[in-house]
């Protein structure tokens, strides 16, 4: 059975998408540390660890993590981007990234913010019409 991320990326469930190619997908986190927040997947692979990747697919998803970081970057007033790989959640290998102020902005326990669905999509425009330019 395929993982809720694979069901994202293939459209059967509905994200704010933020970038995609051929074999990755970049969606807004619906439980974000920050707006803006950003979850990272491989398409076509679910393995859950992604010291499991094979070689090109982990070094493809670093690359199209990095174009994701800046379009964040770009679109979302930050004064870093934060990544976390932990895996834990959902058994499909991710890459968090957030917006940072603050070194503690990326601590997972902490108390999420709530994000209208209007500023979610907002924001999902503003980075997919940011990286679309690199």
């Amino acid at each position: 059975m395929a993982t809720i991320f694979t069901r994202i990326a293939k459209g059967e469930i509905p994200s704010y998408k933020c970038a995609e190619s051929d074999d990755f997908y970049a969606f807004l986190d619906i439980s974000p540390l920050a707006p803006g927040h950003t979850l990272v997947i491989p398409k076509q692979v679910e393995d859950d660890y992604i010291f499991h990747l094979d070689e090109e697919t982990y070094e493809g998803l670093w690359a199209f993590a990095r174009k994701v970081a800046l379009a964040v970057k770009a679109a979302v007033p930050c004064k870093r981007v934060g990544v976390a790989v932990l895996g834990m959640e959902v058994p499909h290998t991710h890459i968090h990234l957030v917006p940072l102020q603050t070194e503690g902005d990326l601590d997972f326990r902490k108390q999420k913010p709530v994000v209208p669905e209007d500023e979610m999509k907002r924001i999902a425009a503003s980075i997919l019409s940011e990286y679309e330019k690199l």
